[in-house]
């Protein structure tokens, strides 16, 4: 038997490429508001392809980054259209919990400024997400809840910052010795 190729329906019936994305972007709008509906909710983009599959029927051989973007192109203009957040905040890549830079549609498509870094996107997408919580009826903390990065990707900050060199402490300039964290040298 022979592997299917391209783009096709469980009954193994060929459709475009563009047929799939448009029916793909109809199901992935409500997996979406599925996951904002909880607080500090994220998937990823494997997840949200495996759901699609199931939730439509359609399947494709293509490479997922091949075609990701564009069904969640149109989960970012419809969220425009409907006056939503982006729901396209929530979807992270695994290895690292980040969105990713297809997010940058979502600065296209509002007509803001590239972000000048990725921890700048992150963060865009962080307050993104909130706006999606809020939005989408999740159970929010007292206060109405914070922009938080992706918990994988906190993770990884926190990792990052935990192993950074910490700068040397000052040194007296009387005796040359390290200063104590309480700050005058012990030693003068």
């Amino acid at each position: 038997m022979t592997e299917q190729r391209g783009y096709w329906r469980e009954d193994g019936e060929p459709i475009s490429a563009r047929e799939a994305w448009d029916i793909w972007a109809r199901h992935a709008y409500p997996l979406l508001i599925d996951v904002a509906r909880t607080y500090h909710a994220t998937i990823t983009y494997g997840e949200l392809r495996d759901r699609l599959f199931a939730a439509s029927g359609i399947r494709t051989s293509a490479l997922l980054q091949n075609w990701i973007g564009e069904v969640l192109n149109r989960v970012i203009r419809e969220a425009r259209r409907r006056g939503d957040p982006p729901l396209s905040a929530l979807v992270v890549r695994l290895e690292d919990g980040m969105v990713g830079g297809g997010y940058e549609e979502v600065l296209r498509v509002t007509g803001e400024a590239a972000p000048e870094n990725e921890m700048a996107r992150e963060e865009h997408a962080a307050v993104s997400r909130l706006a999606c919580y809020r939005q989408f009826g999740a159970a929010l903390p007292a206060g109405g809840g914070v922009p938080a990065l992706a918990p994988r990707l906190q993770v990884v900050v926190q990792r990052r910052r935990a192993q950074a060199p910490q700068p040397p402490r000052p040194v007296c300039p009387t005796c040359f010795v390290q200063l104590p964290m309480s700050g005058p040298c012990d030693s003068c």
